[in-house]
Parts: structure tokens; sequence; C-alpha cells
């Protein structure tokens, strides 16, 4: 009797042996199945060439120098003494971040009316802020302060003359939207808003005026 219990002792001892090294067993392959996994998600992560690209890689601390040529719009005096005509502005940017450019406007154009003209003379110094990026497209707004230097021809008291030329103060505020084509060039439009402040006159009402352009830009990044 003691030896059959002896006997189904060691058989189940046996029995629990082989049973606790097989799950021992399974246990390790399938951690290092895990681990393994592990390795080569995190390689494959890691691996640049496999990671996805923006189809135009965002272009940052990079200067761009170009042209607007549209029509713009004169208002006020500047209506009174000369017309509507297309005109070219010198546009500067310079991307400081993802979201916010600053932008540099430089634009001189002559417009005449019979006798009379409106020179209008302006360096419009501003922050362009992206509304949002939708793959290389991008609307913007665009607002800030500049220096102008607007000057009149007209009639004061009968006789035909040019207002005094002064530097002033004056605000200006656009929106637009841009199409990055690849890292050096961007196209786009840009609708602006000029209001250069009243110019005070010796002789004369001052001069008052604002304007509008309407511009198709190209800029050149470097």
């Amino acid at each position: 009797m003691i030896k059959i219990i002896q006997k189904n002792i060691v058989k189940l001892g046996l029995v629990t042996l082989v049973a606790s090294s097989s799950f021992s067993f399974l246990h390790a392959k399938e951690s290092i199945k895990a681990l393994t996994s592990d390795k080569k998600a995190k390689s494959a992560k890691a691996t640049p060439s496999e990671a996805p690209e923006p189809r135009v890689p965002n272009a940052l601390k990079l200067h761009s120098v170009g042209l607007g040529v549209g029509q713009t719009f004169v208002k006020g005096d500047f209506d009174n003494y000369g017309e509507d005509k297309i005109t070219a502005d010198i546009i500067y940017t310079y991307s400081a971040s993802h979201s916010f450019d600053f932008m540099a406007n430089f634009h001189y154009s002559k417009h005449e009316f019979r006798q009379t003209y409106s020179l209008i003379r302006g360096l419009a110094l501003g922050i362009k802020a992206k509304i949002f990026n939708f793959d290389s497209f991008s609307p913007y707004v665009v607002g800030g302060l500049g220096f102008y230097a607007p000057q009149v021809k007209r009639n004061v008291n009968g006789t035909i003359r040019e207002s005094e030329s002064k530097v002033v103060f004056g605000d200006h505020l656009g929106a637009g939207a841009e199409l990055r084509l690849n890292r050096k060039f961007t196209t786009g439009i840009l609708a602006h808003y000029h209001n250069p402040f009243d110019v005070k006159q010796e002789i004369g009402s001052e001069v008052e005026g604002s304007y509008i352009k309407l511009l198709i830009t190209a800029l050149y990044s470097f």
C-alpha cells in the first residue's frame, strides 16, 4: 500500500515538473516574441526614411523677396486728384515661426487726373499670421504700422500747386492666401488697406486719404 502511494506521488511529481517546464517554456517564448515586436516597432519609428513627410517641408528662418502686381484703389483726397491704376509693390517677408512672419511692403505710385495728381509713397511694416495650413496652402491676415509720404497736386485758392511732402505714420491691414510651390517659390493674392495719417499744410487744407491694393504676389525664398 505504501509502495503504491509512493509510486503515485512520484508520478504526480513528474507530471507537475513536466507541466511547469512546459508553461515556463511557453511563457519565455511569448516574452521573446513581445520583446522582438517592441524592438521592431521602435526601430521602425526611429527610421527617418519610413516616417511620413509633408508635401512641401515647413520653411523656417527664410528670407523672401518678391513683387505684388495689381490694382490700387484710391480713396478720400487721393481719389479727388487721381485715378485708380495698376501698380507694383516690393514685398519682403521673414518666416519667424510656423504661424507668424515679419512682412515689409514698399510701394510708390503716381495717380494723375487732368492737371492734378496724387503721389503715394509708403513703407508698411507688420506681422503676417497664418490662419491655418492645408498642405501647401495658407490663408493669412497681416497688420501693423508704417511710414508714409503722400503728396497731392491740387487747386488751392485758384492756383494749381503741390502740397508739402511730409513723412507721417499710418496703419495698414490686409488679408490674403499663399501657395508654396516649393522651398524657393511662393505665389498668392493679397488685399491690402493703407491709411496714412493726415498731413497738415501751411497753405490749404490738410491732405487725408487712404487706398486699397488688390495684388497677385510672387516671392523667392533664400
